[in-house]
């Protein structure tokens, strides 16, 4: 099965709030079918639970986080993952450091959605073994000079924000997941297509 890893510094914010959110996003595309997805830090508070602002916010939008434990980021899952997500420009040049042969497949959040919504756009009948061939076509996009927004990669780190930070931060990590399932495998059909 296809899986994608999310990757912030500590693992209890902003990755756990974009697994629970891509998860989602493409539950709701894919069902059953969905590519695994799962979050990981690079210096991953080891056992902890995601923040209790993290949860909050993230429940707010209909994503359950509560059960989160902390992972650090090990060769052996950036070795695993098909697609790595950091939340963070510092995170993929780690990511980078640790695992050279991964570059290819690794992008922030951000850069990659601008990335596959400059592409061609993905088949209606995308399904999740597209995944692959849409990792390529970014990468050949990004060493062609495509830069996207280079001075907006980020997703800001709320720990130690109020609530509100949190919340403005799920929003955003909320809207960036849907536009990447959005750009990576196409515009959903419609409901009714869905059902039939």
């Amino acid at each position: 099965m296809t899986s994608i890893l999310m990757i912030c510094t500590g693992n209890v914010c902003r990755s756990p709030i974009a697994e629970g959110s891509l998860r989602s996003e493409l539950a709701k595309r894919f069902g059953e079918q969905a590519p695994a997805v799962s979050s990981a830090g690079t210096a991953g508070w080891e056992g902890s639970p995601a923040t209790p602002e993290a949860v909050q916010a993230a429940d707010e939008r209909d994503l359950d986080i509560s059960g989160h434990i902390a992972r650090r980021l090990t060769p052996r899952m950036i070795e695993e993952a098909d697609l790595l997500l950091a939340m963070a420009v510092q995170h993929r040049e780690a990511i980078d450091r640790i695992d050279p042969s991964a570059t290819a497949r690794t992008y922030t959040l951000k850069e990659l959605v601008r990335l596959a919504e400059h592409m061609p756009e993905a088949l209606e009948a995308a399904d999740p073994s597209s995944l692959g061939p849409r990792i390529d076509q970014a990468d050949a996009l990004r060493a062609s000079g495509f830069r996207g927004n280079p001075m907006d990669e980020e997703i800001p780190d709320p720990l130690g924000m109020p609530l509100e930070t949190f919340r403005a931060i799920a929003w955003e990590i909320d809207d960036w997941c849907r536009r990447l399932v959005t750009g990576l495998f196409g515009k959903a059909p419609a409901r009714s297509e869905i059902f039939d």
